[in-house]
């Protein structure tokens, strides 16, 4: 592998510790009684509220309309994330040291595919919060579902849900990007690379 296709595979693996530290989607909703806003982030292995108290505040809006409460610990998701992207920060690393340009591609393949399940998930998880209601909520409006949006804005009664990606899925697509190049940079040199 040439130099600077190895070190751009190793940036694009190690990128990947960012979205540790960053939330990979935020939910942000604004409604009368909350006109400041409150807002939910998910990590990879965690959610909270943006302020301290959101995630609170969001439940408790949730409860009048009969919505389930959104308690971090029973989400299986966020038990097994932090492993897949381990995963694919040590595999990317060690095809950063072997000369063979359809490895990349199937880490970028395999990634592209990990990321589309999580996206459908993540659209799976909405619905069953936003259509699966309590009959017995304090506010029923027949036929009404709450599902937020996977991506953009949606109004949900008096209530404004903005959903778009974090800082953690930009750092995920700078991966890809950089794997990308990676890719595309290697020259089929029969003593620099196995195809």
């Amino acid at each position: 592998m040439s130099s600077r296709s190895k070190y751009l595979m190793i940036a694009a693996s190690l990128i990947l510790l960012g979205v540790f530290m960053f939330p990979i989607w935020n939910i942000n909703l604004k409604a009368p009684q909350y006109p400041e806003g409150i807002g939910l982030r998910i990590w990879v292995n965690q959610v909270t509220g943006e302020k301290e108290f959101d995630l609170k505040n969001i439940n408790g809006l949730n409860h009048y309309i009969g919505m389930k409460a959104i308690e971090p610990d029973t989400i299986s998701e966020l038990k097994y994330m932090p492993f897949i992207l381990v995963f694919f920060i040590g595999t990317g690393l060690i095809i950063s040291f072997i000369k063979n340009k359809k490895m990349i591609f199937v880490w970028i393949l395999l990634f592209l595919v990990v990321m589309s399940i999580g996206l459908y998930d993540f659209y799976l998880w909405g619905y069953d919060y936003g259509h699966n209601l309590d009959p017995t909520a304090p506010i029923k409006v027949p036929g009404m579902s709450y599902q937020p949006p996977v991506i953009g804005t949606k109004k949900l009664l008096n209530i404004t849900a903005t959903s778009l990606p974090g800082i953690g899925s930009i750092l995920i697509l700078i991966s890809l990007s950089l794997a990308a190049i990676s890719y595309f940079t290697l020259k089929k040199d029969k003593g620099e690379l196995n195809v």
